[in-house]
């Protein structure tokens, strides 16, 4: 039996891996759980599965929870460090949004505890040292993205023999739009995602493509090649997860349909696979898949998470920070859906990158890039 530790376990990720944990009491026992402020959702996942502690990043709903429910409520954003650092759990489900998720990552690592991660902050503003970590520690990272669990899958024990690494991506909701028609779409456009349904932050990420920019930047970490043989092609259909070219020409691929439950089940349970009920894949019922390169005059954030990979350093942390700060503001109506990817530019372009030795290298650049985000137009 699996002990786990679920980090953001009201979100979209957390709540779909309680559901496997439901449907498996037999192989899962949940030790904590954690969130930030959804605090409703919270406690009936408490009464259900009774972990043995209990986080929350924002004091106030914290208290409010603790009053609630009658026990001692971990609080503030060092809480979620507290249960990854504890002796209890021995696998942590990272699916935190936002750089929040790198400090708890780095606790775990260092309790040798096994990481499923879905929070690509940890690797975009932090990739080096996480990964340095974990291979001191002897700590498996195991990624839940559907991409990466693809390549996952796919390379096995042959990482020696990759010649590239094709990330798909289904191109968004914007995907037929030209550049621009982007300068008047709303949010309700942006979030309007056409075969994923995932939080608003990560769907705004996805229909600018910044997503993906994310993705080539973990994968080049998680599966310690460099970033220029890393491709993207838009997959509308969203069948094939990621692909796989060896130096024999051979590319694996692995299909599916998008169903985010399939690569969750798939750490939870590696290095096993088990049975589930989802609906599987008819090939004879798929009557086309289509690729096509990316368009990065529409979409922009690809080339800039490229642009900061080249620059190294702190640079990916800068952009990271950026983006959150700028999406927020595109969510909350502050600036349109194109000067997301204008500003991060130009707060990428003030940052002089550092080479990163410690967490703390990391923290400071993401503090100075969200200053730099909010007050420069």
């Amino acid at each position: 039996m699996k002990n786990l530790i679920i980090l953001g376990s009201t979100g979209s990720i957390g709540t779909q891996t309680l559901e496997i944990v439901r449907n498996n009491p037999k192989d899962f026992r949940v030790v904590a759980l954690t969130a930030n402020s959804n605090i409703d959702l919270l406690r009936k996942q408490v009464e259900e599965f009774k972990p043995s502690a209990v986080a929350v990043a924002d004091e106030a709903k914290a208290d409010e929870l603790e009053d609630a429910l009658g026990i001692s409520i971990l609080k503030g954003e060092e809480s979620l460090s507290k249960v990854c650092s504890s002796d209890e759990g021995d696998f942590v489900v990272n699916s935190l949004v936002g750089s929040i998720g790198i400090v708890p990552t780095l606790a775990a690592i260092k309790k040798k505890k096994t990481i499923g991660l879905a929070n690509k902050e940890t690797l975009v503003s932090a990739g080096e040292l996480v990964m340095k970590e974990a291979k001191k520690n002897d700590v498996k990272i195991l990624p839940i993205d559907s991409e990466h669990s693809a390549i996952f899958q796919c390379i096995g024990s042959e990482g020696k023999f990759v010649k590239r690494i094709i990330l798909t991506a289904s191109g968004g909701p914007f995907l037929n739009y030209s550049f621009k028609d982007l300068e008047n779409v709303s949010v309700d456009n942006a979030l309007a995602h056409p075969t994923w349904k995932m939080g608003r932050k990560i769907t705004v990420d996805s229909a600018t493509m910044m997503n993906k920019g994310f993705e080539v930047i973990e994968a080049m970490h998680l599966f310690d090649v460099p970033v220029e043989k890393i491709d993207v092609l838009i997959h509308p259909e969203s069948i094939i997860h990621s692909m796989v070219e060896f130096v024999d020409h051979s590319t694996i691929a692995q299909l599916s349909h998008p169903d985010m439950r399939i690569p969750i089940q798939y750490a939870l349970y590696y290095p096993k696979r088990v049975a589930n009920a989802l609906r599987p894949l008819q090939l004879d019922t798929l009557k086309t898949l289509n690729f096509r390169k990316p368009d990065l005059e529409k979409y922009p954030c690809l080339s800039l998470a490229f642009d900061a990979v080249r620059a190294s350093g702190t640079m990916p942390a800068v952009m990271n920070a950026a983006n959150d700060v700028l999406v927020e503001k595109f969510l909350s109506g502050e600036i349109r859906f194109l000067e997301i990817a204008e500003r991060i530019r130009k707060v990428m372009g003030r940052h002089k990158p550092k080479r990163i030795s410690s967490v703390d290298d990391v923290i400071s650049a993401i503090s100075w890039a969200r200053s730099e985000a909010v007050k420069h137009p």
